[in-house]
């Protein structure tokens, strides 16, 4: 059952507050609850419930869904286009959203690049990017690691050349990016590139927007164990990028990234979704044709299960105490790295309960989730395991991609002082 943001301990001041608007947050919650029951696309969930993959066409249309409700950008300032929600409706919509097994919507272009557009860049570049975000008319791709500047993204070595003699003025990129997600369904892409070599390796580093469509610019699948093509190499030989896709001064671009990497790492909290998971491990271990191994009460999954439990109460006021910031216009709070540890190792923690649930029926491997048939001839095989399967071997990325959990508790141990 998906836990609610009002019931948290009197002790936060946060939670405090949002006790004295109970009735306000409730009737919020059941319009939330209703527009996913009645008015999302039934398709889409219909497609998640059986285990298939969604691809673009699925996001284009959970998106529009949400735009045309004014919803897609819960974040976003009302005077850009967000719906103007508080902290606590905004943590009820996506306890929601994750409740009713829709999609998030795709955070590249809403959750990363839109808040430094609006924050740090020009009227022009506003006016030209953040409606077509809004409307789920353009997909962007974030270009920041590297081959050899992953976790050491400070380290990159993608440049950006100024030239000012030839087409107008202009930066020539070359290099490369990679585990790009979702860079094959992408319109832009923007970047960190290297602009200076002299100062310290955090210092001339730039935030440039390409098209990518720019000649050069070339996109290559990287198919991950689970099977899925959701990452890519993506390359750029002498790509022609005009100086006005710059997001403000040239050499601030890791300003501009640590300001995107904690909206990016509180994102991964997803407390409604996983409370979700949580729910369906109970229900397929009461529906197993093996009989409920939850059910006994020496059972050791039920213990393993009820340590993620608790663990996602943690993580849940965790991220309320993280979003308080955002209240007064600002980044989100120093915890936004404790939110990337928790938040990943709880998801995969929860993809753990489902492979150890499946049992030896977790070992049948069916990449191609397609097709609305793709169960055909499984009869034997609970159908939640091999969904569980492709989940399990996706979600070990969870603890490397945005910041692996040895960089975040580097972060942590700098604040502490350590």
């Amino acid at each position: 059952m998906v836990q609610s943001a009002l019931t948290l301990p009197n002790s936060f001041d946060l939670i405090a507050a949002m006790s004295t608007a109970q009735t306000t947050n409730d009737e919020f919650r059941a319009q939330v609850r209703a527009f996913f029951a009645q008015e999302y696309p039934r398709d889409i969930l219909a497609k998640l419930a059986n285990g298939q993959t969604i691809g673009k066409a699925d996001l284009v249309a959970s998106e529009q869904a949400l735009a045309a409700k004014g919803w897609l950008a819960p974040g976003w300032p009302a005077e850009y286009g967000g719906p103007g929600w508080n902290i606590t409706q905004r943590f009820i919509f996506d306890e929601e959203m994750g409740a009713a097994g829709a999609p998030s919507p795709v955070p590249m272009g809403l959750l990363y690049v839109a808040p430094i557009i609006y924050t740090f860049g020009t009227q022009s570049q506003k006016d030209r990017w953040l409606g077509d975000i809004l409307a789920s008319r353009t997909f962007w791709a974030q270009g920041y690691s590297e081959p050899e500047a992953g976790s050491d993204l400070a380290s990159l070595r993608t440049s950006a050349v100024r030239d000012t003699n030839t087409q107008g003025d202009d930066y020539i990129v070359n290099g490369e990016k990679i585990w790009t997600s979702q860079g094959h369904y992408a319109d832009w892409i923007f970047c960190l590139v290297r602009t200076d070599s002299s100062g310290r390796k955090q210092e001339g580093i730039t935030f440039l927007c390409i098209d990518m469509r720019t000649p050069g610019v070339v996109v290559t699948p990287i198919i991950s164990i689970d099977g899925g093509h959701y990452l890519n190499r993506v390359s750029f030989t002498d790509v022609r990028v005009p100086a006005e896709n710059r997001i403000g001064e040239e050499g601030l671009g890791w300003t501009y990234a640590r300001h995107l990497l904690s909206y990016e790492r509180t994102s991964y909290a997803r407390v409604g979704a996983k409370w979700r998971q949580i729910a369906e491990v109970r229900r397929h271990s009461a529906a197993a044709p093996w009989g409920d191994i939850l059910a006994g009460e020496d059972s050791a999954l039920r213990s393993r299960l009820a340590d993620t439990e608790i663990a996602l109460t943690a993580l849940e006021y965790t991220t309320l105490r993280a979003l308080a910031p955002l209240a007064a216009g600002q980044a989100p709070g120093q915890e936004a790295s404790t939110i990337k540890i928790a938040a990943t190792e709880t998801g995969q923690a929860i993809t753990e309960r489902l492979l150890e649930l499946a049992g030896p029926y977790a070992a049948p491997f069916f990449p191609d989730r397609a097709d609305p048939d793709w169960r055909e001839d499984l009869e034997t095989i609970p159908a939640f395991a091999p969904v569980g399967t492709a989940s399990y071997l996706f979600e070990r990325a969870q603890t490397i991609y945005g910041g692996s959990t040895e960089v975040q508790k580097n972060i942590i141990a700098k604040q502490l002082g350590l």
